[in-house]
Protein backbone atom coordinates (compact mmCIF):
# COMPACT_ATOMS: atom_id res chain seq x y z
CA UNK A 1 0.00 0.00 0.00
CA UNK A 2 0.87 3.73 -0.69
CA UNK A 3 0.94 4.41 3.20
CA UNK A 4 2.34 7.75 2.33
CA UNK A 5 0.78 8.87 -0.10
CA UNK A 6 -0.97 12.11 0.82
CA UNK A 7 -5.06 12.64 -0.01
CA UNK A 8 -6.62 15.43 -0.76
CA UNK A 9 -10.27 17.02 -1.82
CA UNK A 10 -11.45 17.98 -5.11
CA UNK A 11 -13.58 20.41 -3.19
CA UNK A 12 -11.85 23.34 -3.68
CA UNK A 13 -10.87 23.08 -7.17
CA UNK A 14 -14.21 22.27 -8.49
CA UNK A 15 -15.80 25.03 -6.83
CA UNK A 16 -12.83 27.76 -8.31
CA UNK A 17 -13.41 26.02 -11.55
CA UNK A 18 -17.37 25.88 -11.84
CA UNK A 19 -19.35 24.11 -14.52
CA UNK A 20 -19.96 25.54 -17.91
CA UNK A 21 -23.78 25.88 -18.45
CA UNK A 22 -24.21 27.42 -21.98
CA UNK A 23 -22.34 27.01 -25.09
CA UNK A 24 -18.86 28.64 -24.74
CA UNK A 25 -17.51 30.83 -27.17
CA UNK A 26 -15.32 28.84 -29.79
CA UNK A 27 -11.90 28.00 -27.85
CA UNK A 28 -11.60 24.14 -29.60
CA UNK A 29 -11.31 23.36 -33.29
CA UNK A 30 -12.66 20.70 -35.03
CA UNK A 31 -10.86 17.80 -36.43
CA UNK A 32 -13.84 16.03 -38.62
CA UNK A 33 -13.04 11.99 -38.91
CA UNK A 34 -13.38 10.16 -42.42
CA UNK A 35 -16.66 7.74 -42.75
CA UNK A 36 -16.38 5.04 -40.77
CA UNK A 37 -18.62 1.43 -40.75
CA UNK A 38 -21.20 1.31 -38.51
CA UNK A 39 -19.47 0.04 -34.77
CA UNK A 40 -16.48 0.54 -35.78
CA UNK A 41 -14.15 3.57 -33.90
CA UNK A 42 -14.31 6.51 -35.75
CA UNK A 43 -10.96 7.60 -36.62
CA UNK A 44 -9.77 11.11 -36.95
CA UNK A 45 -8.94 13.28 -40.22
CA UNK A 46 -6.84 16.33 -40.32
CA UNK A 47 -5.34 18.01 -37.68
CA UNK A 48 -7.01 21.27 -36.35
CA UNK A 49 -5.22 24.48 -34.82
CA UNK A 50 -5.51 22.92 -31.23
CA UNK A 51 -4.87 19.16 -30.68
CA UNK A 52 -8.52 18.49 -29.81
CA UNK A 53 -9.54 15.19 -31.15
CA UNK A 54 -13.20 14.22 -32.65
CA UNK A 55 -14.20 11.11 -33.71
CA UNK A 56 -17.24 11.26 -35.51
CA UNK A 57 -18.71 8.84 -38.16
CA UNK A 58 -19.85 11.09 -41.34
CA UNK A 59 -23.46 9.92 -40.92
CA UNK A 60 -23.05 11.66 -37.39
CA UNK A 61 -21.45 14.80 -38.70
CA UNK A 62 -23.84 14.93 -41.78
CA UNK A 63 -26.65 15.44 -39.34
CA UNK A 64 -24.91 17.92 -37.44
CA UNK A 65 -23.87 20.17 -40.46
CA UNK A 66 -22.61 23.48 -39.64
CA UNK A 67 -23.52 22.89 -35.66
CA UNK A 68 -20.55 20.10 -35.11
CA UNK A 69 -17.88 22.77 -34.40
CA UNK A 70 -20.46 24.59 -31.87
CA UNK A 71 -20.92 21.34 -29.75
CA UNK A 72 -17.69 20.06 -30.03
CA UNK A 73 -16.39 23.75 -28.35
CA UNK A 74 -18.95 23.22 -26.09
CA UNK A 75 -18.20 19.50 -24.94
CA UNK A 76 -14.41 20.30 -24.98
CA UNK A 77 -14.34 23.44 -22.87
CA UNK A 78 -16.92 21.58 -20.22
CA UNK A 79 -14.31 19.09 -19.99
CA UNK A 80 -11.19 21.35 -19.40
CA UNK A 81 -13.13 22.92 -16.72
CA UNK A 82 -13.51 19.61 -14.89
CA UNK A 83 -10.14 18.40 -15.38
CA UNK A 84 -7.75 18.06 -12.68
CA UNK A 85 -4.85 18.68 -15.29
CA UNK A 86 -6.25 21.70 -16.21
CA UNK A 87 -7.45 23.69 -13.49
CA UNK A 88 -6.39 27.21 -13.25
CA UNK A 89 -6.00 27.08 -17.45
CA UNK A 90 -7.96 28.79 -20.24
CA UNK A 91 -9.05 26.08 -22.37
CA UNK A 92 -7.14 27.64 -24.88
CA UNK A 93 -3.78 27.38 -22.36
CA UNK A 94 -4.98 23.39 -21.49
CA UNK A 95 -5.36 22.17 -24.79
CA UNK A 96 -1.87 23.70 -25.48
CA UNK A 97 -0.19 22.34 -22.22
CA UNK A 98 -1.64 18.89 -22.92
CA UNK A 99 -0.44 18.77 -26.31
CA UNK A 100 2.84 19.90 -24.99
CA UNK A 101 3.06 16.11 -22.84
CA UNK A 102 1.62 14.22 -26.21
CA UNK A 103 -1.98 13.97 -24.71
CA UNK A 104 -4.65 14.55 -26.60
CA UNK A 105 -8.50 15.80 -25.48
CA UNK A 106 -10.69 13.74 -27.17
CA UNK A 107 -14.78 14.39 -28.10
CA UNK A 108 -16.27 11.20 -29.59
CA UNK A 109 -19.74 11.76 -31.13
CA UNK A 110 -21.76 8.84 -30.73
CA UNK A 111 -25.64 9.77 -31.72
CA UNK A 112 -27.67 12.85 -33.00
CA UNK A 113 -30.87 12.93 -32.81
CA UNK A 114 -32.82 16.44 -33.33
CA UNK A 115 -30.65 18.86 -31.08
CA UNK A 116 -29.12 16.47 -29.05
CA UNK A 117 -26.34 14.62 -28.94
CA UNK A 118 -24.59 12.08 -27.22
CA UNK A 119 -20.94 10.05 -26.59
CA UNK A 120 -17.76 10.73 -24.70
CA UNK A 121 -14.96 12.89 -23.65
CA UNK A 122 -11.60 12.26 -22.37
CA UNK A 123 -8.20 13.58 -21.71
CA UNK A 124 -5.51 11.18 -22.18
CA UNK A 125 -3.12 9.75 -19.13
CA UNK A 126 0.54 10.70 -19.45
CA UNK A 127 2.06 7.83 -21.24
CA UNK A 128 5.10 7.65 -19.51
CA UNK A 129 4.20 6.45 -16.33
CA UNK A 130 1.75 4.77 -14.69
CA UNK A 131 -1.80 7.03 -14.48
CA UNK A 132 -5.29 6.66 -16.02
CA UNK A 133 -7.12 8.79 -18.21
CA UNK A 134 -10.03 11.29 -16.79
CA UNK A 135 -13.37 10.53 -18.77
CA UNK A 136 -16.80 11.24 -18.90
CA UNK A 137 -20.20 10.54 -20.90
CA UNK A 138 -22.04 13.77 -21.83
CA UNK A 139 -25.06 14.45 -23.57
CA UNK A 140 -25.82 17.84 -25.20
CA UNK A 141 -28.69 19.86 -26.21
CA UNK A 142 -29.45 22.30 -28.73
CA UNK A 143 -31.45 25.43 -27.34
CA UNK A 144 -31.93 28.62 -29.39
CA UNK A 145 -28.76 27.83 -31.47
CA UNK A 146 -26.68 27.37 -28.51
CA UNK A 147 -25.15 24.11 -27.24
CA UNK A 148 -25.54 23.17 -23.61
CA UNK A 149 -23.12 20.64 -22.93
CA UNK A 150 -23.56 18.24 -19.59
CA UNK A 151 -20.80 16.17 -18.72
CA UNK A 152 -21.74 12.98 -15.84
CA UNK A 153 -21.99 14.92 -12.54
CA UNK A 154 -23.38 17.80 -13.21
CA UNK A 155 -26.90 19.80 -13.35
CA UNK A 156 -26.90 19.61 -16.74
CA UNK A 157 -26.19 15.74 -17.19
CA UNK A 158 -29.13 15.10 -15.27
CA UNK A 159 -31.68 16.91 -16.82
CA UNK A 160 -30.56 16.35 -20.21
CA UNK A 161 -30.70 12.54 -19.37
CA UNK A 162 -34.38 13.20 -17.83
CA UNK A 163 -35.30 14.68 -21.31
CA UNK A 164 -33.37 13.57 -24.28
CA UNK A 165 -34.55 10.91 -26.83
CA UNK A 166 -31.39 9.37 -26.79
CA UNK A 167 -31.79 8.08 -23.43
CA UNK A 168 -33.60 4.60 -22.96
CA UNK A 169 -36.75 4.38 -20.24
CA UNK A 170 -34.33 1.37 -18.76
CA UNK A 171 -31.19 3.73 -18.77
CA UNK A 172 -32.65 6.74 -17.78
CA UNK A 173 -33.92 4.79 -14.46
CA UNK A 174 -30.34 4.18 -13.81
CA UNK A 175 -28.88 6.90 -14.49
CA UNK A 176 -31.20 9.40 -13.10
CA UNK A 177 -30.55 7.65 -9.68
CA UNK A 178 -26.99 8.03 -10.01
CA UNK A 179 -27.03 11.61 -11.67
CA UNK A 180 -29.16 12.65 -8.59
CA UNK A 181 -27.30 10.88 -6.28
CA UNK A 182 -26.50 13.14 -2.84
CA UNK A 183 -24.49 11.83 -0.13
CA UNK A 184 -22.96 12.76 3.20
CA UNK A 185 -19.14 12.54 3.21
CA UNK A 186 -19.16 12.81 6.96
CA UNK A 187 -21.73 10.00 7.54
CA UNK A 188 -20.69 8.03 4.91
CA UNK A 189 -17.20 7.78 6.41
CA UNK A 190 -18.73 6.96 9.97
CA UNK A 191 -20.22 3.91 8.46
CA UNK A 192 -16.81 2.60 7.11
CA UNK A 193 -16.48 -0.03 9.67
CA UNK A 194 -20.04 -1.46 8.63
CA UNK A 195 -20.43 -4.58 6.86
CA UNK A 196 -21.44 -3.24 3.74
CA UNK A 197 -19.91 0.79 3.73
CA UNK A 198 -22.82 1.59 1.64
CA UNK A 199 -21.52 0.02 -1.74
CA UNK A 200 -24.61 -1.25 -2.61
CA UNK A 201 -24.14 -4.82 -3.74
CA UNK A 202 -20.56 -4.31 -5.74
CA UNK A 203 -18.59 -7.24 -6.71
CA UNK A 204 -14.80 -6.95 -7.44
CA UNK A 205 -14.38 -7.76 -11.35
CA UNK A 206 -14.57 -11.27 -11.56
CA UNK A 207 -17.46 -13.90 -11.22
CA UNK A 208 -18.42 -15.50 -7.90
CA UNK A 209 -16.21 -17.93 -6.09
CA UNK A 210 -13.54 -17.04 -8.14
CA UNK A 211 -10.95 -14.24 -7.34
CA UNK A 212 -7.69 -12.72 -8.54
CA UNK A 213 -4.40 -11.78 -6.69
CA UNK A 214 -4.27 -7.87 -5.92
CA UNK A 215 -1.33 -6.49 -7.94
CA UNK A 216 -1.29 -2.62 -7.49
CA UNK A 217 -3.46 -0.27 -5.01
CA UNK A 218 -5.18 0.73 -3.57
CA UNK A 219 -4.32 4.48 -5.22
CA UNK A 220 -5.96 7.04 -6.97
CA UNK A 221 -7.61 6.59 -10.68
CA UNK A 222 -5.12 9.03 -12.11
CA UNK A 223 -1.85 8.41 -10.13
CA UNK A 224 -1.90 11.58 -8.41
CA UNK A 225 -2.46 12.55 -4.85
CA UNK A 226 -6.61 12.39 -4.97
CA UNK A 227 -8.63 9.74 -3.30
CA UNK A 228 -7.18 6.04 -3.23
CA UNK A 229 -10.12 4.71 -5.25
CA UNK A 230 -8.45 2.10 -7.72
CA UNK A 231 -6.61 -1.25 -7.58
CA UNK A 232 -5.22 -3.22 -9.76
CA UNK A 233 -5.94 -7.26 -10.05
CA UNK A 234 -4.64 -10.54 -11.74
CA UNK A 235 -4.08 -14.25 -11.62
CA UNK A 236 -5.80 -16.11 -9.66
CA UNK A 237 -8.76 -18.43 -10.86
CA UNK A 238 -10.69 -16.17 -12.70
CA UNK A 239 -8.46 -16.83 -16.06
CA UNK A 240 -7.95 -13.46 -16.82
CA UNK A 241 -12.11 -12.67 -17.98
CA UNK A 242 -13.43 -8.90 -16.17
CA UNK A 243 -16.57 -9.35 -15.54
CA UNK A 244 -18.52 -6.26 -14.25
CA UNK A 245 -19.42 -5.27 -10.26
CA UNK A 246 -23.08 -5.12 -10.57
CA UNK A 247 -25.62 -4.60 -13.24
CA UNK A 248 -26.01 -1.37 -14.90
CA UNK A 249 -25.39 0.36 -17.83
CA UNK A 250 -21.87 0.02 -20.08
CA UNK A 251 -20.07 2.42 -22.49
CA UNK A 252 -16.79 1.91 -24.35
CA UNK A 253 -15.17 4.76 -23.22
CA UNK A 254 -12.49 4.56 -25.97
CA UNK A 255 -14.76 2.93 -28.63
CA UNK A 256 -15.04 -0.58 -30.42
CA UNK A 257 -11.55 -2.33 -29.63
CA UNK A 258 -10.49 -0.06 -26.66
CA UNK A 259 -9.63 -1.45 -23.05
CA UNK A 260 -11.32 1.07 -21.53
CA UNK A 261 -15.21 0.28 -20.06
CA UNK A 262 -17.33 2.48 -17.48
CA UNK A 263 -20.54 0.97 -15.66
CA UNK A 264 -23.33 2.84 -14.86
CA UNK A 265 -24.98 0.56 -11.49
CA UNK A 266 -28.44 1.12 -10.04
CA UNK A 267 -27.44 2.57 -5.75
CA UNK A 268 -25.31 5.17 -6.73
CA UNK A 269 -21.92 3.72 -8.13
CA UNK A 270 -20.03 3.24 -11.10
CA UNK A 271 -16.86 1.45 -11.70
CA UNK A 272 -14.37 2.31 -14.19
CA UNK A 273 -12.02 -1.00 -16.24
CA UNK A 274 -8.68 -0.02 -17.66
CA UNK A 275 -5.88 -2.26 -19.63
CA UNK A 276 -8.17 -5.03 -21.03
CA UNK A 277 -7.99 -6.23 -24.64
CA UNK A 278 -10.75 -8.88 -26.56
CA UNK A 279 -13.18 -5.98 -24.81
CA UNK A 280 -17.06 -6.65 -25.86
CA UNK A 281 -18.08 -2.99 -27.42
CA UNK A 282 -20.80 -1.21 -25.27
CA UNK A 283 -22.50 2.13 -26.27
CA UNK A 284 -25.10 2.65 -23.55
CA UNK A 285 -26.39 -0.84 -23.32
CA UNK A 286 -27.71 -2.44 -20.39
CA UNK A 287 -25.66 -5.51 -19.13
CA UNK A 288 -26.26 -8.11 -16.18
CA UNK A 289 -24.36 -8.77 -13.30
CA UNK A 290 -20.95 -10.08 -13.67
CA UNK A 291 -21.27 -9.88 -17.88
CA UNK A 292 -18.19 -10.27 -19.47
CA UNK A 293 -16.26 -6.85 -20.54
CA UNK A 294 -12.95 -8.47 -21.74
CA UNK A 295 -9.74 -10.02 -20.69
CA UNK A 296 -6.86 -8.33 -18.14
CA UNK A 297 -4.29 -6.70 -20.77
CA UNK A 298 -1.69 -3.67 -21.02
CA UNK A 299 -4.36 -1.56 -23.68
CA UNK A 300 -3.44 2.00 -23.07
CA UNK A 301 -5.86 2.98 -25.52
CA UNK A 302 -6.23 6.29 -23.44
CA UNK A 303 -3.02 6.81 -22.28
CA UNK A 304 -0.90 5.60 -19.19
CA UNK A 305 1.32 2.88 -18.99
CA UNK A 306 1.02 -0.68 -18.12
CA UNK A 307 3.81 -3.21 -17.71
CA UNK A 308 2.16 -6.83 -17.56
CA UNK A 309 -1.51 -7.46 -17.88
CA UNK A 310 -3.88 -6.53 -15.09
CA UNK A 311 -7.26 -4.92 -14.69
CA UNK A 312 -7.24 -1.55 -13.13
CA UNK A 313 -10.74 -1.40 -11.43
CA UNK A 314 -12.14 1.68 -10.05
CA UNK A 315 -14.79 3.07 -7.97
CA UNK A 316 -16.71 6.27 -8.69
CA UNK A 317 -19.76 7.81 -6.83
CA UNK A 318 -21.53 11.29 -6.95
CA UNK A 319 -22.35 13.14 -3.83
CA UNK A 320 -22.40 16.60 -2.42
CA UNK A 321 -18.77 17.06 -2.50
CA UNK A 322 -17.23 15.18 -5.24
CA UNK A 323 -19.19 16.24 -8.01
CA UNK A 324 -18.62 12.63 -10.72
CA UNK A 325 -15.08 11.68 -9.08
CA UNK A 326 -13.76 8.38 -8.29
CA UNK A 327 -14.37 7.72 -4.42
CA UNK A 328 -12.25 6.47 -1.26
CA UNK A 329 -12.06 2.69 -0.81
CA UNK A 330 -11.03 2.22 2.79
CA UNK A 331 -13.34 0.52 5.17
CA UNK A 332 -15.54 -0.13 2.33
CA UNK A 333 -16.38 -4.08 2.13
CA UNK A 334 -16.90 -4.82 -1.78
CA UNK A 335 -18.09 -8.56 -2.52
CA UNK A 336 -17.02 -9.97 0.35
CA UNK A 337 -13.74 -8.50 0.52
CA UNK A 338 -12.60 -5.51 2.66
Amino acid sequence: MLSKLSVRTSVAALAALGLLSAAPSATAAFRDSAATPAGAPATPAQPPSLDVTVKMPSAVGNRLGTGRQALIDAVSTDVLSRSYDAKGLTPKAAVSKLAGENRKVVVDVRTVSADWARGVAYIEAPRTHHGEPEGWLYIAHRKAGQWISGLEGDRDFADHVAKSPLVGKAERRTMTAYAQRRANPQQEASAAGTTAANTAGLLLPWMPDHYMTLTGGAHSHTGSTDYWSSLDFAGGNASGRVRSSREGTATSMCGAGGGWTRVIHPGGFSTDYYHMWNTTYYNATSIARSALLGTIGTDTCAGGAATGAHVHWSLRTYDANYNGQYTWLNGRTIGGWA
